[in-house]
This record gives C-alpha cells, structure tokens and sequence, in this order.
C-alpha cells in the first residue's frame, strides 16, 4: 500500500495527480525525510498507470527536490526540502489563484475563505 492516496480526476493528467499527492503526503507528515519511496514499477501497478507516467511525476518530484535518486539504494524522500521565496511562490501562485477564483465564483467572502484555510492547515497538523 502507497503511503500516500491519488485522487483520480478526469481532465487532470494523473502525473499532476500523483505529484500533488505526494506533496500533500509529505506536507502532512506521511512522508518523512528519508523515507524510501516506491519504485516506478511499484507506483505504476499500485496505481494501474502507466510506467511512462509514474516516471514523468517521479522525474517532477526529483527535480522539484522532494524525492532523490540514490544509485544502488533506491529514491528516497529528501533529507531536507528548502526553497526560496521566490520558489515557493512560483509554487503557490497557480493554486492559490485557482482557489481565489473558485471561492468568488461560488460567492464565499474572503473571511469565510480564510476561514476554510485555516481549518485546513490545522487538519494538515494533526
């Protein structure tokens, strides 16, 4: 079993999805530093998705620096992911603008979406 769950979406490639989730995993704490990663064999059979596309996120997340490839042992969490403001934004800014947006069209304020994310973090933080 994965440590981490994909949400099948359609219209979404599930490269994305995978990635996404295995970000949300290690946010969560359900990833580690250091721990090993499943194979793109194992990923691809786990999931039922090809192995062209579990190595294309597995590719994303090494060269985001969440996952490294150590020869002869395997891929592995990363001890430490730091990144730049400037990083982290790049990150940031399509979500939270995709967020901004739905919020608005189904007409929540901003406090009742603050509100959201603040229950949602603090479910992130168990």
């Amino acid at each position: 079993m994965l440590p981490f769950e994909v949400q099948h979406q359609p219209g979404k490639p599930v490269s994305e999805q995978l990635v996404y989730a295995v970000k949300k995993a290690v946010a969560q704490g359900r990833l580690l530093p250091g721990d090993a990663f499943p194979s793109v064999r194992a990923l691809s059979r786990e999931l039922r998705i090809n192995p062209n596309t579990a190595q294309k996120a597995v590719t994303q997340l090494t060269q985001a620096g969440i996952l490294e490839i150590e020869p002869g042992i395997g891929t592995r969490v990363r001890a430490q992911v730091k990144l730049s403001a400037g990083e982290t934004a790049a990150i940031l800014d399509e979500p939270v603008e995709t967020l901004a947006i739905e919020a608005k069209r189904l007409g929540l304020t901003l406090e009742q979406l603050e509100a959201r994310l603040r229950k949602t973090w603090k479910n992130l933080n168990p």
